[in-house]
């Protein structure tokens, strides 16, 4: 059997790419602030995402989206980590095709 084999999100799941430039942040002032720094406030992530079940009605491959950490599973593909979840999980998309959108709430 192959390593290569294709993927297929079911439902509602969505797969993004671990953002390597999550480590480290600066500061508006400049300073460095490691990865390891603890936060008083959890703290949001953004990533692309890069295969998405039939389910998943708001966001599209290429889009980024906004989620927590710590809500999240990871997956080893080929080398690279994945992190996979919900679309429910999503708390906003960030994607030019929304541009000419509402803000998508509804009630």
């Amino acid at each position: 059997m192959s390593d290569k084999s294709p993927i297929k999100m079911l439902h509602d799941r969505i797969m993004v790419e671990q953002d390597r430039e999550a480590g480290e942040r600066r500061s508006a002032g400049g300073i460095v602030i490691p990865a390891t720094a603890a936060m008083g406030a959890r703290r949001l992530a953004w990533s692309r995402v890069v295969a998405k079940g039939p389910h998943a009605r708001a966001v599209e491959i290429g889009d980024r989206v906004l989620f927590d950490p710590e809500d999240k599973a990871e997956v080893e593909v080929q080398g690279e980590v994945y992190a996979v979840m919900r679309e429910r999980d999503v708390h906003a998309v960030s994607a030019g095709r929304l541009e000419d959108e509402s803000t998508g709430l509804y009630l």
